[in-house]
């Protein structure tokens, strides 16, 4: 992709990696990956179409991932919160004072936290793959890991196939770069679904692509850790949020249910739900990073 710029910006004691594309003079996207995720995450695809669409697109680095700085997080544990401050500060950095926050997984609810705790930095928010930020996941994974049947008030744990995946995962060999490649691109085979094609071809890029850009492969894991920390700032009802809201969501989402889109969306009086027929948990789809790059341009405007 041509036309882009990277930046070191600093959030605190941390340095982010970040890259913008378009114009500079253009209204800002911010595009915020999920758990584990880099920018990269982002398809090149859908970047494009969002500066095709007159905005300027910024991409970025989570702390514990790619080229931004890992964290001791034992003894510096970290929250939401503090991921939602990374985002402002890569906001900062480029001298943006608010955004188009899209977020995907995690990233959704980095942009829920933002669009309650920080409205003046957020103009649109569009919430992708996600549920709302104060639900918790656990206990519905834990019963499903322990084969007992889904609590009907709770919102649905992964697909089984999704939990053998993890199952079978932490038995695989990962010490080598191949080995590590391998797991990582199962791991996004499974999370796409069963329905729409899966671009492995691109998808194996990606996960090279992010083997390579790491000094710390366990690094990203903490993501894990702080997405469990159920703070108190996460259960601010989220009806307070007042930016145009976007829930997108795939029908086929494995680790996260479509019914958990649904249930962000309800939780947001004003917000528009749109569900993508097949989609799952990534963007590794033909077609699919400039079909959503096509919803999220329309809702912007």
């Amino acid at each position: 992709m041509t036309g882009t710029a990277e930046l070191i910006v600093e959030s605190g004691e941390l340095r982010l990696w970040t890259e913008r594309a378009g114009n500079p003079n253009d209204p800002t996207v911010l595009l915020v990956m999920g758990t584990a995720a880099q920018g990269i995450g982002w398809p090149d695809e859908l970047v494009e179409v969002l500066v095709a669409g007159g905005r300027q697109v910024i991409r970025y680095d989570h702390r514990d991932t790619g080229r931004s700085s890992c964290v001791d997080f034992a003894a510096h544990p970290y929250a939401l919160a503090d991921l939602a401050a990374d985002a402002a500060a890569v906001l900062d950095g480029h001298g943006v004072a608010a955004a188009h926050v899209v977020g995907a997984s995690l990233g959704g609810a980095i942009g829920q936290w933002l669009a309650v705790h920080r409205p003046e930095r957020v103009l649109t928010l569009t919430a992708m793959m996600t549920g709302p930020m104060g639900h918790s996941a656990g206990p519905a994974w834990a019963r499903a890991m322990a084969g007992q049947a889904p609590d009907p008030a709770d919102l649905p744990p992964p697909a089984p196939r999704f939990l053998a995946h993890l199952a079978q995962r932490a038995a695989l060999p990962q010490g080598t770069r191949e080995e590590c490649v391998a797991a990582s691109l199962e791991t996004w085979r499974v999370l796409n679904g069963e329905v729409l094609p899966f671009d492995e071809p691109a998808a194996h890029r990606f996960v090279e692509a992010s083997f390579d850009r790491t000094g710390d492969h366990g690094a990203a894991l903490n993501h894990d850790l702080a997405g469990r920390r159920m703070t108190g700032d996460r259960l601010v009802p989220l009806s307070s949020i007042k930016a145009p809201t976007l829930v997108v969501h795939g029908t086929e989402d494995p680790l996260r249910p479509l019914p958990h889109g649904r249930a962000l969306a309800g939780e947001i009086p004003h917000s528009r739900f749109r569900s993508i027929p097949g989609m799952g948990h990534t963007l590794f789809s033909p077609g699919l990073p400039r079909q959503i790059g096509d919803i999220i341009r329309e809702h912007i405007a």
